[in-house]
């Protein structure tokens, strides 16, 4: 069973409280399908910085917006549960990656 990194892009932003408790019950009834296998959460991010030898600059067109991290069989199995994520349906998207273990 290995560790995997979902990173959330895109979407749409809820703006009402009425959205915003829609969206939020979306989220916690998918986190509540995966169960035991999520193993945190994560929370949303605001736009960032990307840092390299040259410095700081905007990250550009598709910022991180979130994350999560979840335990599965296989990267396959990861990316069947991705697929549940509550942003797709809005244009979202998730990448998953697999979690070395150090």
């Amino acid at each position: 069973m290995g560790s995997y990194l979902f990173v959330y892009y895109g979407g749409m932003m809820a703006t009402t409280p009425a959205e915003q408790k829609k969206s939020m019950d979306a989220w916690m009834g998918w986190f509540g399908k995966l169960g035991r296998a999520l193993v945190d959460g994560g929370a949303p991010t605001k736009p960032g910085k990307i840092l390299g030898k040259s410095g700081a600059k905007a990250i550009g067109a598709n910022p991180v917006t979130g994350y999560s991290i979840v335990k599965a069989a296989n990267l396959d199995a990861a990316i069947v549960m991705a697929k549940g994520c509550p942003s797709i349906p809005d244009g979202g998207q998730v990448a998953v990656y697999e979690l070395l273990p150090m």
